[in-house]
């Protein structure tokens, strides 16, 4: 009989033994599925994704009652500020009784936070808070997702301010919308035939399931600082629901079966159970942000996690491949290209890309446009010279500062010759005299005169 580790290297080897794109369709499926598992556990197991969940748990402790009291400042001018209670109530259900009496303790803080007697260092105290557990919420994301950069100041405010004053209002719009609809004249008269009455019974249980994957959704949509497609955002979105119900059902059995921790812990049970089932919620959040990260990119679905290494001559040629591709793009007038394009069109990963477009935006030489998402150059291309290009990825200012400690002058003159020799060859060359010799040599003609 095999043994477990046995069993486990045949699992793994039936995984990853095929290329998954010469696998047909529904065994494809299936196949991405196991490996998105895989990878995931992986990355569970290598502690960052738990990491960040705790990090997150200490953070909401933290900014849950300011947090709350914005959000019941905005939802009292809507005149829905009591289903604050009924939201939170919802969400730590499976505390059963603790549940409640952390719910009424929050709703009572949150009712002594008065803007008269805070004062104006307090507000701002308080709206720092709330920003700071965004922020670390959208950090958390872009690690899942891969992005090395934040969004700007600008970006952070008006986005924040939106999910901090708009979004209590549409949930809850959403939530009396959906429970005027199902109280209707109409409904009620619908659900008094026997089929029909089964079909919304059914709908309404349904429903707040399908609220719960929506929100998932809409955050795995909105917090990463990237654009991550519906559908990929759906499926992480339906993994989460499902675990949080799940997690939920399994935490209300272990609340009923706490007697023991209540007897150990006495008054700071409830404290010690909310933050686990904190640590649970932000998990589940993650682990869904993966499942869509991967999903988007099943490129990165890997046996092992690789640590990629550019050698300088790496770098070098994909810094202009890249300014290649995006000046061409530019220079014909067609839509700018993202990494995802940039990466299959030059056989490369999005990370070794990705590093690339990264430097040369650093740089001021490329920067990112939104409508369409994609890079573009920063000003005109025969104002960006190749030897720009080189500089960027070759990390100049890092090479000059090494050399300034060099103590052997001989070696500090090598340096030199090198550097010399590099810019002499490339001379004044401009990314736009690369363009046109790229068109001119593959027979193409740029868009504008093709056009004339």
């Amino acid at each position: 009989m095999p043994s477990i580790v046995q069993l486990r290297e045949q699992l793994t080897h039936l995984v990853w033994r095929d290329r998954l794109a010469s696998i047909p369709a529904p065994r494809r499926w299936l196949v991405q599925a196991a490996r998105t598992l895989y990878v995931v556990v992986r990355d569970i197991a290598e502690g960052q994704l738990t990491l960040r969940a705790m990090s997150l748990v200490y953070t909401t402790l933290l900014s849950l009652v300011p947090l709350l009291a914005v959000s019941f400042s905005v939802l009292k001018g809507f005149g829905v500020e009591s289903r604050i209670e009924s939201l939170m109530l919802n969400v730590l259900e499976p505390m059963g009784e603790k549940g409640i009496e952390i719910t009424e303790k929050v709703i009572g803080f949150v009712g002594n936070v008065k803007a008269g007697v805070l004062g104006g260092v307090g507000l701002i105290l308080l709206f720092y808070t709330v920003v700071s557990l965004l922020q670390k919420i959208e950090r958390a994301f872009n690690y899942t997702w891969r992005v090395s950069d934040a969004r700007s100041f600008a970006q952070r405010f008006s986005d924040y301010l939106s999910v901090v004053v708009i979004g209590p209002v549409l949930v809850f719009t959403a939530v009396g919308l959906t429970a005027s609809a199902m109280s209707n004249s109409v409904v009620d008269a619908l659900r008094a035939l026997p089929v029909m009455g089964m079909l919304f019974d059914a709908v309404g249980r349904l429903v707040p399931y399908m609220l719960i994957v929506a929100a998932f959704t809409m955050i795995y949509i909105f917090v990463p600082n990237t654009r991550v497609r519906l559908k990929s955002a759906l499926i992480g979105g339906i993994v989460a629901g499902i675990l949080w119900q799940s997690t939920g059902w399994a935490f209300a059995a272990f609340i009923v079966n706490s007697a023991k921790y209540t007897a150990i812990y006495s008054a700071f049970a409830s404290l010690v159970l909310f933050m686990i089932w904190l640590y649970l919620g932000w998990l589940i959040l993650l682990i869904g942000a993966s499942i869509a990260f991967y999903h988007q990119n099943p490129h990165h679905l890997r046996h092992s996690r690789e640590v990629l290494r550019l050698s300088n001559r790496e770098r070098e040629a994909l810094a202009l491949q890249v300014g290649l591709l995006v000046g061409r793009a530019f220079h014909e007038g067609r839509p700018p290209l993202n990494e995802a394009e940039l990466a299959h069109r030059l056989a490369a990963t999005e990370d070794a890309v990705g590093i690339i477009t990264h430097a040369l935006c650093q740089q001021g030489l490329l920067h990112e446009t939104h409508s369409p998402a994609g890079l573009a150059p920063t000003r005109s291309l025969e104002n960006i010279t190749l030897i720009e290009l080189y500089n960027a990825v070759r990390g100049e200012s890092i090479a000059t500062e090494r050399t300034a400690m060099v103590a052997d002058s001989s070696v500090a003159a090598v340096t030199r010759e090198v550097e010399q020799a590099i810019a002499g060859s490339l001379g004044e060359r401009t990314l736009r005299d690369l363009v046109l010799e790229e068109i001119e040599s593959s027979g193409r003609k740029p868009l504008a005169a093709a056009n004339e």
